[in-house]
C-alpha cells in the first residue's frame, strides 16, 4: 500500500527544522510518560473500528523501526539497493498488533531504536549519502530515512495523544 503524497509531506513537514536523531532519541521516553500510567484496556481501544488503538500504533512503531534498521544497513552495505515497500495494515493483521502487549511493543520499539542510533551516530559524511531506491518513494539516502522517521515519530506522537485525551 503506497504512501500517500498527503501523508509524505505532513511527515516532512512535521520533521523540518527537528534535529531527526535527537527527536527519534526522545521518543521512546515521550511513548512511555504518554502511557505509563493509562489502563492496558484504554490502549487496546481502538477510537473507531478500522483505526488503530494506541496499542497498536506502538507494534506499528516496533515493527516499523525493523523495517528500518534493515533500510539502513542494506543502503550501507550496498549503495542503490531496491528498497521493497510494506502494507501495514497488512502487517497489522499478519503480525496480530492487537494482541500486543502495549509495553512489551515498547520496549522493542526503545531497543531496536537505541540499536539504530548508535549505528547512526558512528557514519561518516559519505555513509549518509548512501542510498536505496524505495518501491514507493524513489531515491532515498540514509539521511533521507532518518528524518522521515523523525516525522514519523511525530505523527504518530500527536496519534497517540489524541486517541488518549478522548
Amino acid at each position: 500500500m503506497p504512501d500517500s503524497p498527503e501523508y509524505l509531506a505532513r511527515v516532512k513537514s512535521l520533521a523540518a527544522g527537528e534535529n531527526h536523531l535527537d527527536q527519534q532519541r526522545q521518543t521512546p521516553a515521550i511513548l512511555s510518560e504518554l502511557v505509563s500510567s493509562v489502563p492496558e484496556a484504554k490502549l487496546r481501544e481502538r477510537p473507531l473500528p478500522h483505526q488503530w488503538s494506541v496499542s497498536e500504533i506502538i507494534a506499528h512503531l516496533a515493527e516499523d523501526e525493523l523495517v528500518t534498521s534493515w533500510r539502513y544497513r542494506q543502503m550501507l552495505e550496498n549503495d542503490g539497493v531496491t528498497l521493497a515497500g510494506f502494507d501495514q495494515d497488512l502487517w497489522a493483521e499478519v503480525g496480530q498488533y492487537r494482541s500486543w502487549n502495549p509495553h512489551e511493543a515498547l520496549t522493542m520499539f526503545r531497543l531496536l531504536r537505541e540499536a539504530n542510533l548508535r549505528l547512526l551516530k558512528a557514519l561518516s559524511p559519505e555513509q549518509w549519502q548512501r542510498h536505496g531506491l524505495h518501491a514507493e518513494r524513489g531515491r532515498i539516502t540514509v539521511q533521507d530515512l532518518a528524518r522521515h522517521m523523525a516525522g514519523h515519530d511525530l505523527n504518530h506522537l500527536e496519534q497517540i495523544r489524541k486517541i488518549l485525551s478522548r
